[in-house]
């Protein structure tokens, strides 16, 4: 069960000016509550060397480095890249494979995709950017919320509207150390992953059936144990199945992946917070979150599950925003007693 960190290095949040991965506007927009939603409209072209372009206008500013920081899963993963001139996505679609390269220049965020998939890239770069969430939707109830609404006022809540990547990173981080996690994404991404088009070097995320077609004894040098490489195998192959429920409520869908076997509360909650932008997807059963939201809103260095409920209880259906404003703010918890030995089970 692995944290999420803040801002890549190199990410900073900006006004309307500037450009990379800086501080782009936003117009306002509904909450993360579906996987599917409107768009802003923007002007669309085609760039030289085979992409396609779209300008979004925006309102208010966006911190692209500090929003899609969860969809990086360590600081080698191959299918995302935060650079100066824009974080870099590497995306498959019902039309083939994609890259997706989302950028800030003054007043708008600009989207560049490459490969069969550009259009579909295109049309999912609003969400993704986070245009279509909305943080005045979170009322503070207690002073440090209301100091981060103001400090991180450009954090959004990104849409992917898939769920097998999303699921992927979740199975990988079970109950192992983010240190396991990351090595074992990034091996099975450099394993299983296709090369992405475009003038970046990134890899797709695994596809689903490729995650079936593997066999167990082939997970386990990547550090992965049998009961996660099992679990994997069987998302690849209910893949089309489980794409279908983000046509799903959060709730709903939530429930139908938790008929996986395998699947508990945190990785549904991991998976819906990330396909759909969930505000309110709290993920229960992490080894650290419950200290996290006691110590910083009330003061306790130590909790469990229902106390960080009960905490969080006045942010119903936002809570999953105010947590993430304690993630990226670094608060330190108190330590007391041994961390989680990381463990190298591709040497096992």
């Amino acid at each position: 069960m692995t944290g999420r960190g803040g801002a890549p290095a190199g990410g900073g949040s900006g006004g309307a000016g500037g450009s990379g991965v800086r501080g782009a506007s936003a117009a306002g927009g509904g909450s993360g509550s579906s996987a599917a939603g409107g768009a802003p409209a923007g002007n669309r072209s085609a760039a030289g060397g085979g992409s396609v372009v779209v300008r979004l206008p925006l309102a208010s500013p966006i911190d692209l480095a500090l929003s899609l920081a969860p969809l990086r899963h360590g600081r080698d993963d191959p299918t995302i890249r935060f650079a100066s001139d824009g974080v870099w996505i590497a995306r498959a679609t019902a039309a083939g494979p994609a890259t997706l390269r989302l950028a800030a220049e003054a007043g708008a965020i600009v989207a560049e995709a490459w490969g069969p998939g550009a259009e579909l890239a295109i049309e999912a770069a609003p969400a993704l950017a986070g245009l279509l969430d909305d943080p005045t939707l979170l009322v503070a109830h207690h002073p440090l919320i209301r100091e981060l609404q103001r400090r991180f006022s450009s954090l959004r809540l990104p849409r992917t509207g898939q769920f097998i990547p999303a699921l992927i990173a979740g199975v990988i981080e079970q109950k192992v150390t983010s240190s396991e996690a990351h090595g074992a994404y990034v091996g099975l991404a450099r394993r299983l992953g296709e090369v992405a088009p475009g003038p970046v070097e990134l890899l797709l995320p695994p596809a689903a059936a490729r995650l079936a077609a593997l066999p167990y004894f082939e997970f386990h040098p990547l550090g992965l144990d049998r009961r996660r490489a099992e679990l994997l195998r069987r998302i690849g192959h209910s893949g089309t199945q489980i794409e279908s429920w983000t046509a799903l409520s959060p709730e709903e869908a939530r429930t139908r992946l938790q008929t996986i076997p395998g699947i508990g509360p945190w990785t549904a909650a991991e998976a819906t917070r990330v396909a759909y932008g969930d505000p309110d997807a709290v993920s229960v059963g992490d080894a650290h979150l419950p200290d996290l939201v006691s110590w910083a809103l009330a003061g306790e260095p130590r909790a469990d599950d229902a106390r960080m409920l009960e905490i969080l209880a006045p942010y119903a259906g936002q809570r999953a925003r105010a947590v993430r404003l304690l993630e990226v703010a670094g608060i330190k918890i108190p330590r007391f007693g041994p961390r989680f030995a990381p463990r190298k089970i591709g040497r096992i």
